[in-house]
């Protein structure tokens, strides 16, 4: 059943694009800052592998959020790798173990991409799509993203 919540069809499918898009970017970065947990070894081992800890924790709350948003707008979630691959922003490492710093630089970057990402995303769901909820999602999403780098910033500083 198509929800009839004051988007056009039109407009909610293409919201529903656009967070398949931030899902992915979401799936990429989670499954690296798990990759970098697992593989993170110097001198703050257990501080940073405590802190990559908590961020893939907090992407795997805003992946589930955003699969719960795509359904509410009536889309069907994707969830294979190939899907993610297809649609991210971010690049993956495979074979390649990054010291720490590299690491911290590395996940600072994917989360700037995510943070310009979600701005546009913001602006196309307002003034495009007229979905508000959606521009809201993202913004609260986008704060999150910013926490985080600021986070990752100040251990490279």
């Amino acid at each position: 059943m198509k929800p009839q919540i004051g988007i056009t069809e039109n407009h909610l499918a293409n919201s529903v694009t656009l967070l398949s898009s931030v899902l992915a970017d979401g799936m990429t970065l989670y499954i690296k800052t798990r990759k970098f947990h697992w593989n993170v070894c110097g001198e703050s081992f257990m501080e940073i592998h405590k802190l990559f800890e908590n961020q893939y924790k907090q992407l795997e709350e805003s992946i589930d959020e955003i699969a719960e948003r795509i359904n509410k707008l009536g889309g069907k979630t994707i969830g294979t790798m190939a899907e993610f691959s297809k649609l991210t922003h971010l690049k993956e490492s495979p074979s390649k173990y990054p010291s720490q710093k590299e690491m911290l630089a590395e996940l600072l970057n994917d989360h700037e991409t995510v943070i310009v990402s979600l701005r546009t995303g913001i602006e196309v769901s307002e003034k495009e799509n007229k979905d508000i909820g959606t521009a809201d999602f993202l913004t609260g999403m986008l704060q999150e993203h910013e926490t985080i780098a600021w986070i990752l910033r100040r251990y490279l500083s």
